[in-house]
């Protein structure tokens, strides 16, 4: 008896020492497929041929899986259809599809499909057949940046007919069948609760507008002015507008611009502690300002504040130059920052 005891609990602990999910690999990369629809005809549930055998005698022969669910379903309508593109791919050609933004999530229908960002673009999916033929259609899914969802149905095509393709988000798309009218959108983690496309227009409409709210903040040195002409609140984040005007004949090449919370006042021997704050989104961020002229920047940032003994310091740098440009935002300047009124915006 205590034998047989001692081998079931052997078993019971063996039992519970194998993993649930031993085998399967997980698979993560900019376009992907997964792992877990591959070869589905062979993985089954052994009571699947019983149901199926069950709802064709009561539903008739004509049934399909899709006609019925349990309990009470609503059916989702065409209204609330997404309707597809058409793409056709080929094994020796590359199709390339150029995004109004940055390519932040793609699945893949089936192993048929390869994809991937090409090099150094992050608004280019190229795209291609795995395999030098293949019957099944699949399909492609991607979302970019801006909150915009796209799908497309994939077939294989000897010839492609379109093999350089270019979307357009709905507000430029110009068909009325792009979405459904009330569509949702698609929310970004490090925009928190604001909309990606209200974002963009916020931004657009800020730059439009170019209105100088603040004439007290800038620099300016060897022919180049570096101004903030307002900054702005909504919903959790802030937009800081600024203009470069280079009065020189020489172009100023933009390396970087930063927006830095640093001490007011350094001790000597005292390292300075600096908060670098990564902005979110810019509307027309520009590499080169020609001399004559000049270039306005709408920067979108998470909301923040400054302690008295600290200040902002927004810098923009010239590459291989030494025309840099540097501005102090006082705490006051941010708290004082207009309000966006959604219903105003063009």
């Amino acid at each position: 008896m205590n034998y047989k005891l001692f081998l079931l609990s052997l078993i019971a602990v063996i039992a519970m020492a194998t993993p649930a999910f031993a085998g399967t690999k997980s698979v993560s990369s900019t376009c992907r497929f997964d792992s877990s629809k591959k070869n589905t005809d062979n993985n089954v549930s052994s009571d699947t041929e019983q149901v199926a055998e069950y709802d064709i005698n009561v539903y008739g022969g004509n049934y399909t899986d899709g006609d019925k669910f349990d309990g009470l379903t609503r059916k989702v309508g065409f209204d609330r259809m997404i309707p597809p593109h058409a793409l056709e791919v080929c094994y020796e050609k590359t199709t390339h599809i150029i995004f109004p933004s940055e390519i932040v999530y793609c699945d893949l229908g089936n192993e048929n499909l390869v994809a991937g960002l090409a090099d150094g673009a992050k608004n280019v999916l190229r795209v291609k057949s795995a395999f030098k033929s293949f019957k099944q259609e699949t399909n492609l899914s991607v979302i970019t940046e801006d909150g915009s969802y796209y799908s497309f149905n994939v077939k294989f095509a000897k010839e492609p007919l379109l093999l350089n393709i270019e979307m357009t988000d709905f507000l430029h798309d110009g068909e009325a069948v792009n979405r459904p009218n009330n569509a949702q959108e698609i929310y970004l983690e490090k925009l928190g609760s604001e909309s990606p496309m209200l974002v963009k227009l916020i931004m657009k409409s800020i730059y439009k507008q170019n209105k100088r709210e603040i004439k007290h903040i800038g620099s300016k040195r060897f022919g180049v002015q570096f101004l903030l002409k307002s900054i702005y609140a909504n919903n959790g984040l802030l937009y800081f507008h600024t203009e470069l005007k280079n009065t020189s004949n020489i172009p100023f090449d933009v390396d970087y611009v930063s927006f830095k919370i640093v001490d007011k006042k350094v001790i000597k021997r005292t390292a300075m502690q600096e908060q670098v704050l990564e902005p979110l989104r810019a509307q027309n961020y520009v590499t080169v300002v020609h001399g004559k002229s000049s270039e306005r920047t709408v920067f979108a940032l998470e909301k923040f504040t400054i302690p008295d003994d600290k200040q902002l310091v927004i810098e923009i740098a010239e590459k291989e130059g030494g025309r840099h440009q540097s501005f102090v935002v006082e705490n006051e300047d941010i708290v004082r920052a207009n309000i966006i009124d959604e219903l105003s915006i063009q």
